[in-house]
């Protein structure tokens, strides 16, 4: 099975639904009903594709895994190249399954341009999978600048009243940070020779060079995660992104930035990155407190779970630059749980928008008398959200603070904060929603959860309680890939400590 072409299965598969649904013909009920069940088909065969690439992943075995290598561009020597390790493998599974939840989740709720809307979402994946899934800087920069077209799309036609304003701004704050990274990727290219991101991982660029390309590689990624003071642009693109929009790109799209100081600063610019480490501490613990308190005072429920986002995608970059190994485990956890949870929250969100169409949280109240379902999902999403032990959101931060505790214990104890502070936002969305007597004559006769929201939220929640409580079978698969990233950085600072010994003798 090692032959097998697992990736490019993976990535091209949407497209080849896409192209399916191109051709659907009839009339209006017809083709949307085709389309769906295109789509629908297309996102669960992708998903059980890319599970056989974690089933067939070996444990044991250090580096990349599935490696497919053709040149693209001869002449300049790029090629098609993929392949995944401990840490990229959870990133695709994790793209396939959220886009069968969209796919699911807007089976309804969008009766307008429905061929193009499916079209988009299965595009999108090709791109998410894709990025996650290159080993070459090229092809890994038009997957990641590609996911910018089909998103831009979905937030500026199927949005809300202000959805042009909210995906300009969207394409605008990532294009410009991705411009200095395409800058930092041929200047590498041309010092190295090589485009091959499996050759620039044991590559030693020059001490002088690395700041300029850290910075520039950051600007990017940290638009993408997003860091405070470049994250204001999350907040729009949520609150008027369709839920499944929001699903997407609280799910997948900002696990790039994260991702991307994993697959490149860290170990490419281990230099720079040791410089730079009080930095992001700082910003960390910024977003972390600051976003934290502005989620307080939000009475958009989407804005809310947008800030905590903001908030929890802190502690993946506090994790990230700790290196160590408790922290890195901890961060890619974080990432994957955050990806399950602010989904599912987004999803719940959507559910009661759907039914009355608000977002205020001051148009709810008392729903436990008429949704107890609904009620009981909305606590186990909550729950993980604040870390609550026996979820996922409690690995994740736990690890996390850990392994910053051994670097700083000032920055941990800051950090810690946001898990006091994330109790409040969310106990306090909760009590105001869920809790309370069912007083608005909008909500008296608001149905619970239906078949299809069951069969959305089922997945969900067994994927939260599996990671809180039994973590393992994700450690281990991305603890040789962390170990190597941490091994290689403290390679690098030991030669540097070397270096300057030997220049002051």
């Amino acid at each position: 099975m090692s032959d097998f072409p697992w990736l490019s299965v993976v990535i091209f598969a949407p497209l080849i639904g896409a192209l399916f649904i191109t051709f659907i013909r009839g009339d209006e009920a017809v083709i949307a009903r085709n389309t769906r069940g295109v789509a629908l088909w297309t996102s669960i065969i992708t998903f059980l594709i890319s599970l056989g690439i974690w089933i067939n992943f070996d444990v044991n075995k250090i580096g990349f895994q599935f490696e497919e290598k053709k040149y693209w561009i001869e002449n300049l020597g790029l090629a098609y190249h993929l392949g995944v390790d401990g840490i990229s493998v959870f990133f695709v599974i994790l793209s396939t399954f959220l886009t069968v939840i969209c796919i699911l989740a807007s089976w309804v709720t969008i009766r307008d341009r429905i061929k193009e809307y499916m079209i988009a979402f299965l595009v999108l994946e090709t791109f998410m999978v894709g990025m996650f899934s290159s080993l070459d800087l090229v092809l890994f920069y038009v997957f990641f600048e590609g996911v910018l077209i089909p998103m831009f799309l979905i937030i500026g036609i199927w949005g809300g009243p202000r959805r042009n304003y909210a995906s300009y701004k969207f394409f605008l704050y990532t294009l410009a940070g991705s411009v200095l990274m395409l800058l930092a990727i041929i200047s590498m290219i041309m010092h190295s020779g090589t485009s091959d991101i499996t050759k620039l991982l044991l590559y030693d660029f020059p001490v002088s060079m690395q700041p300029w390309l850290w910075l520039a590689f950051f600007a990017s990624f940290a638009v993408k995660v997003p860091m405070w003071p470049v994250h204001t642009w999350l907040p729009d693109a949520h609150v008027e992104a369709p839920t499944a929009g929001s699903v997407i790109l609280a799910g997948v799209l900002l696990k790039f930035g994260g991702y991307g100081f994993l697959r490149f600063s860290i170990p490419m610019l281990p230099i720079a990155t040791a410089d730079f480490v009080p930095f992001v501490f700082g910003l960390s613990v910024v977003a972390i407190i600051y976003t934290s308190l502005v989620a307080l005072a939000q009475e958009d429920m989407k804005k809310l779970i947008a800030y905590s986002s903001v908030a929890h995608m802190g502690f993946v970059t506090m994790g990230c630059f700790s290196l160590n190994q408790q922290a890195v485990e901890g961060a890619v956890i974080q990432m994957l749980s955050h990806g399950v949870v602010s989904a599912a929250l987004f999803l719940i969100v959507g559910v009661v928008y759907d039914r009355i169409h608000s977002r205020l949280i001051d148009d709810y109240g008392g729903l436990i008398k008429r949704m107890p379902l609904y009620s009981l999902v909305f606590m186990i999403f909550m729950m993980a959200s604040i870390g609550m032990p026996g979820t996922s959101g409690f690995v994740g931060e736990f690890l996390v603070l850990i392994g910053t505790f051994k670097v700083n214990s000032w920055v941990a104890l800051l950090g810690a904060t946001g898990v006091i502070l994330g109790a409040a936002y969310m106990l306090y969305l909760y009590r105001r929603v869920i809790f309370g007597e069912l007083i608005k004559d909008n909500l008296k006769d608001i149905l619970d959860l239906n078949k299809r929201e069951l069969i959305i939220f089922a997945p969900l929640v067994l994927l939260v309680i599996v990671m809180g409580v039994y973590p393992v079978i994700f450690l281990d698969v991305m603890h040789n890939s962390v170990e190597q990233l941490i091994n290689r950085y403290n390679s690098a600072l030991a030669a540097r400590d070397i270096l300057n010994s030997v220049s002051k003798f």
